[in-house]
C-alpha cells in the first residue's frame, strides 16, 4: 500500500514545515517536515522542495516497514494513521508496540485504543502529540 494524501496532508498539519533546523522538544535537531539525522543540525537551512524529497523518501521506507510487520489486511485510513504514527516515532516504536500485536491478532478495536498511549516526550505528555494521537486514531478508524 501507498499512504494516501489525506495521511500526507495529517503528517504535514502536525509537523509544520520549518526550513531551518531547530531543537525539537527533546533536543533533537530537525527539519522540514520533521526529518531528523545525523546531517541536520544547527544552521542548515534547506528549500521547500527538499523538505519535500525528505518526507517522501522517509514515507517510503514507513509504508516498506508496515508492508513487512502488519500480517492482517488494512483499510486506506489504517495504513495512513499507521504511516503518520511510524513517521513521527519510528519503525521501532511500531514493531514493538502492543499496537502491532493486537492488530496482528485482528483486535482492530484494541489496537485504536494504543495510539493515544503514545503521546509523550522526554517522559512528558505533550498536548500536541495527544492531539496527534487522537487525530491517528480517528483516520484509524474510518471505513
Amino acid at each position: 500500500m501507498k499512504i494516501s494524501q489525506v495521511g500526507i496532508d495529517l503528517i504535514k498539519d502536525f509537523e509544520g514545515c520549518y526550513l531551518e533546523a531547530y531543537a525539537d522538544i527533546v533536543g533533537v535537531w530537525t527539519v522540514g517536515y520533521g526529518s531528523t539525522g545525523t546531517d541536520i543540525c544547527k544552521g542548515l537551512r534547506i528549500t521547500a522542495q527538499d523538505a519535500e524529497n525528505r518526507l517522501r523518501r522517509h514515507l517510503e521506507k514507513n509504508e516498506a516497514a508496515i508492508e513487512r510487520m502488519v500480517t492482517v489486511p488494512l483499510t486506506q485510513g489504517e495504513f495512513d494513521a499507521l504511516c503518520s504514527f511510524c513517521y513521527n516515532l519510528g519503525d521501532g516504536a511500531l514493531q514493538n508496540s502492543t499496537l502491532l500485536k493486537l492488530l496482528n491478532q485482528s483486535d482492530y478495536d484494541g489496537a485504536a485504543g494504543q495510539f493515544e498511549r503514545w503521546n509523550k516526550a522526554g517522559g512528558k505528555e505533550v498536548a500536541g502529540l495527544t492531539r496527534r494521537r487522537q487525530a491517528e486514531r480517528r483516520l484509524f478508524e474510518t471505513t
